[in-house]
């Protein structure tokens, strides 16, 4: 690290432990990521969009705009909505009837923020995301699909933010609810009635079906898949590519399809590449155990 340090052309340095010998300037801190992040966003993003409402915007009636907001050109907000103070809508984005967003959230273009869906604060949603689509809901009956109505909506509390490409479907009846502070990955889909704890971290193409239920802290790798109706428990960590069909202990570790503990997921990936050379040693092993028992059965004749 020193090293790299003396031969970079950096004007300073932010760092967990001091430079010796180094005269540029050093910000000593415990953690030099969460400072750089701190940093860049508070000197280096660009700024927010001009406070106001663009004139091709269109609001429908009974709603609340508290100040300092900003919408975008060709936003499209539906009756009895309320939105909170500071919150920035680009362009493109539809926002439904009877929805609440809570202060300083930010929706990216191209949003849709279906019926009575709720933000809570500091809320960001990135560009093609879709909240409050139906679930994927029907009734079999004589070899026919018939659609079940989605009546909830989605709950999304604060500091949550889903990525581009993010879909969450409605509850059937009650609520989808993503929890405080869970980060998504883009291209994420979120079935009916599922729950997501606090902190999660989910990456992209992740699939999780309707009615699954995530405790706090869970990580889920990128294209992994959970079935319906199963519960994950607080702090578990699901290896990408990864399909789970069963509840997960709290705190346990899985991997593979389908999934197990990761340890023997580990080991069990070791082996399947030692297939092709195993078959061979089977086949003799196979051989060799044909030519004793010929062997045994001519000696048991001739005896």
């Amino acid at each position: 690290f020193h090293q790299a340090a003396k031969a970079s052309l950096a004007a300073a340095f932010v760092v967990a432990q001091p430079i010796p010998d180094d005269p540029r300037p050093q910000l000593i801190v415990p953690n030099p990521l969460v400072a750089i992040a701190t940093l860049a966003e508070r000197f280096f993003l660009p700024p927010l969009p001009p406070r106001g409402v663009h004139p091709s915007a269109i609001l429908g009636s009974e709603g609340r705009i508290g100040p300092e907001v900003s919408i975008g050109a060709l936003v499209s907000i539906g009756d009895r909505v309320q939105i909170g103070s500071r919150v920035t809508i680009h362009a493109g984005s539809h926002i439904g009837n009877d929805v609440v967003i809570g202060d300083d959230c930010i929706i990216y273009p191209n949003v849709a923020l279906l019926d009575r869906c709720i933000l809570g604060n500091r809320v960001i949603l990135h560009s093609g995301t879709i909240i409050g689509s139906d679930g994927f809901g029907y009734a079999q009956l004589e070899g026919r699909h018939h659609k079940i109505p989605q009546l909830g909506n989605v709950i999304i509390e604060d500091d949550v933010e889903l990525g581009a490409n993010v879909t969450v479907d409605r509850g059937t009846f009650g609520s989808t609810t993503i929890k405080r502070g869970t980060k998504v990955d883009n291209q994420v889909q979120i079935a009916h009635n599922v729950v997501i704890g606090e902190d999660c971290i989910l990456v992209a193409q992740v699939g999780i079906a309707g009615s699954t239920t995530l405790g706090k802290n869970v990580m889920i790798g990128g294209q992994a898949g959970l079935v319906d109706h199963i519960t994950i428990g607080d702090n578990v960590r699901i290896a990408a590519g990864s399909g789970v069909t069963n509840d997960v202990t709290p705190g346990f570790i899985v991997g593979g399809r389908p999934a197990v503990d990761h340890a023997t997921w580990r080991k069990s990936q070791v082996i399947q590449y030692q297939l092709p050379e195993l078959r061979k040693e089977i086949l003799s092993l196979r051989k060799r155990l044909m030519l004793l028992e010929s062997r045994l059965n001519e000696t048991t004749t001739d005896s």
